[in-house]
Formats: structure tokens, C-alpha cells, sequence
């Protein structure tokens, strides 16, 4: 019979929310222990962009939006963590960027002067020219405007492993979870017959959340699933671009990200609009031709023979809102001891950690005396589909 195991807080979700939060909670002298089903990232974490997004994309037309306003201080706070001066300690994550880029091509440029004059952008845009440009845009054809943001970019397998660091002994794979109950109230989790008492309990598991949710016989919050049909391309042709590509509406029309193959080649990982509404209905042989006709089109010089092709189908799993439309913020639903909740973007695990944090001092939930925890099977670090890619 395993040995049960008492803590101050139980996490099930090993995704960025909740190596972030598992983190920071034991910098502050919390006993945690994180549970994970499948490898550590491998669920939306190792799927995300990396971009750490400031709100810009928010106000591409001007408005500024609660999404704007709540994103706004995220680059700053990465930045510090990523320095080792923040609430985290992020020193040795691999920096792939350490700015995301706005690109206009041709005559949309005209179309931005609604954007430079939000509140979310002003003052960290700054246009650049010639051999500033990114290294895919740097070509005698381009004709587009291209804009600096301040958003950098990260490695996200390079994150994932130093949360795992930080982690140091908290983590534990587990298969079966059941709801450890004591007169009718929750207590804890038993993790393959392992019983585990806890505080509280977070349930950070991304989508994994609606089968917790409904294995501890609970019907709230409702999850909603937004789907995305993503493109990886791969070649010796490619150079490094980490931008948005403007189109008419609100939204990019293109994002792109470049991350490195497992052979050293590039990889552009291509979302934005492309991956939406038409690109989910699409079939895999149809997005790569969509992506190929869009980049022919923003691109004419990139020679796309050789180039290696996939797509990658990703659900973001979020907190269920009118309409399938993108939540603000961070969310956070509070029913003692349990915590449910979603990041709803890799950008903003700091604030769904500030909102577990908030919500363990408003119910005065202190940390308990510390317990050495057992050595723990550990569960394996998640690999990328950009590595993948022949």
C-alpha cells in the first residue's frame, strides 16, 4: 500500500499553469504536490506558440479591450522571471525572441493608425527598416511595413524543463484519480491507491479538466473547447520570423513562430487566422495547400520546394463563454476545497497563479507543517511536434 501523503496544496495538471503555480507556492513555503496524468506540457503547453503576448494583437483596430488591460504587464513580469530577478527564478529558458513583430504588407499599412494611437500599444512599438527586419523579411521584394512589439518569444519544451527543475521532488505521475472523501466532504485525491489530503485542491489540467470535473461528481464550471488547425512547414530554406501578419480584420492573419527541429533546421509553426474557423474544417492536404497558396502570396520569394509539411489539430480548452469567443483573463472558479481553473493563454500563468494565491489568503488557508514527501515516480518531460518533423 503506497504511502499516503498530506500537503497544503494538491495540483492535477502539469501544463504551464501548473508548473507556474506549483513554483511559485513553494518559493513562498507552501507544500505542494503536482499530479500529471501524460507527460509534463504535453497537453496545450508544448503546442503554444511561445509568444509572451502584451495585449497588441488585442488592438489591432484600436479598441482597447479587457483583454488589452489584463495582458498588458505580462512581458514585463516574464522578463524579470526569465532574468532570475522575478517571482520566479526562469534563468537558462531558452529565449527564441526577445521581441514579436507586427508585419504589414503592401498597402494594409494604412490601417494601423488606429493601433498606434490604443492605450494598450503606446509606447513599445517602434518601426524598423533594412537590416533590422527579421531575417525572413530581409529581401529586395518586401514591400510591407514591419513594427517591433515588445512581446518576446520563448522556448517552450526549455520552460517546461526548468518548471520540472523547480518542481524539486513535488511531482507524480498518476493514472487514476478518485475523490478521497471523509463524511461527505472532499479531503483529497487517492492517485493509484495512494490517498493524498490536501487544503485545497487546483485542477489545472486544461482539458482534462471536464473528466476531473466529472469524476468528482461536479458539474461547474462548464469548459468550452476552441479548435485550431495549425500548420508546421520545415526546410533549409527557412530563416527566423516571429510576427503577426496584418489582414482586414481584427484578428492576424497570419502568426508565425520558428522553432528549432531536432535536427537543427527551422521550423515555422503558422496559426493566426489561417488556423481558425475555415482552417479547422479543412482537411489536412487542404490546410497545407492554404498555407502554401498564403505564403506564396506574403512571400514570393521563399522557394518552397523541399520544404516539409504537417498540421497539428490543438483544442484550447477554456472556461465556457457565450458564442466559443476568447475569455480576458486568467480564470479562476472557487468551491472550498476545490479550484478549478485555466490559464486560457501560456501568457498568463502568472495570473492564474496571483488568483489561486488571492484566493487561498481570502480563505485564510496557511501553509502546515512541512512533511518530507516520498521519493515519487515522476512523469516524463513532453516533446514538441516540431521535433517530430522529418
Amino acid at each position: 500500500m503506497p504511502t499516503p501523503i498530506s500537503t497544503d496544496v494538491l495540483i492535477v495538471g502539469a501544463g504551464v499553469a501548473g508548473l507556474w503555480l506549483n513554483a511559485r507556492l513553494r518559493r513562498a513555503g507552501w507544500s505542494t504536490l503536482l499530479v500529471e496524468r501524460g507527460p509534463l506540457g504535453g497537453g496545450q503547453t508544448l503546442k503554444a506558440q511561445g509568444i509572451i503576448h502584451g495585449g497588441a494583437k488585442y488592438a489591432l483596430h484600436g479598441a482597447l479591450t479587457g483583454a488589452s488591460e489584463a495582458i498588458a504587464d505580462m512581458p514585463r513580469r516574464w522578463r524579470e522571471a526569465l532574468a532570475g530577478t522575478g517571482e520566479l527564478d526562469l534563468r537558462g529558458v531558452r529565449l527564441l525572441s526577445d521581441a514579436h513583430y507586427l508585419w504589414s504588407p503592401g498597402t494594409l499599412a494604412g490601417n494601423l493608425t488606429s493601433f498606434f494611437a490604443s492605450k494598450a500599444v503606446r509606447g513599445r512599438v517602434d518601426t524598423v527598416k533594412g537590416d533590422q527586419l527579421p531575417p525572413a523579411l530581409q529581401n529586395p521584394a518586401f514591400r510591407g511595413k514591419v513594427y517591433r512589439l515588445a512581446e518576446l518569444v520563448v522556448d517552450v519544451p526549455s520552460l517546461v524543463a526548468r518548471l520540472a527543475e523547480l518542481a524539486a521532488g513535488s511531482l507524480l505521475a498518476g493514472e487514476c484519480l478518485q475523490p478521497l472523501r471523509e463524511d461527505g466532504r472532499l479531503v483529497g485525491l487517492r492517485v493509484d491507491g495512494r490517498d493524498i489530503r490536501a487544503q485545497r485542491i487546483v485542477l489545472s489540467a486544461g482539458a482534462g479538466n471536464e473528466a476531473l470535473l466529472s469524476e468528482l461528481g461536479v458539474a461547474q464550471p462548464a469548459m468550452q473547447r476552441r479548435p485550431l488547425h495549425m500548420v508546421l512547414v520545415k526546410g533549409a530554406a527557412l530563416k527566423p520570423l516571429y510576427a503577426h501578419c496584418l489582414g482586414g480584420g481584427p484578428k492576424p492573419r497570419l502568426t508565425v513562430t520558428t522553432h528549432p527541429g531536432s535536427d537543427g533546421q527551422w521550423v515555422w509553426y503558422l496559426g493566426g487566422e489561417l488556423a481558425e474557423a475555415d482552417g479547422v474544417a479543412r482537411s489536412e492536404a487542404q490546410q497545407i495547400e492554404a498555407a502554401q497558396r498564403e505564403l506564396g502570396q506574403l512571400l514570393p520569394w521563399l522557394d518552397q520546394r523541399g520544404l516539409h509539411w504537417s498540421t497539428l489539430r490543438v483544442d484550447r480548452a477554456e472556461p465556457a463563454q457565450s458564442g466559443l469567443v476568447r475569455p480576458d483573463n486568467a480564470f479562476l472558479a472557487t468551491d472550498a476545497p476545490l479550484l478549478v481553473g485555466w490559464p486560457t493563454k501560456l501568457a498568463l500563468a502568472p495570473d492564474f497563479t496571483d488568483r489561486v494565491i488571492a484566493a487561498l489568503e481570502r480563505d485564510g488557508v496557511r501553509p502546515g507543517p512541512a512533511e518530507p514527501l516520498p521519493a515519487l515516480p515522476a512523469p516524463p518531460l513532453g516533446v514538441p511536434a516540431w521535433a517530430a518533423l522529418p
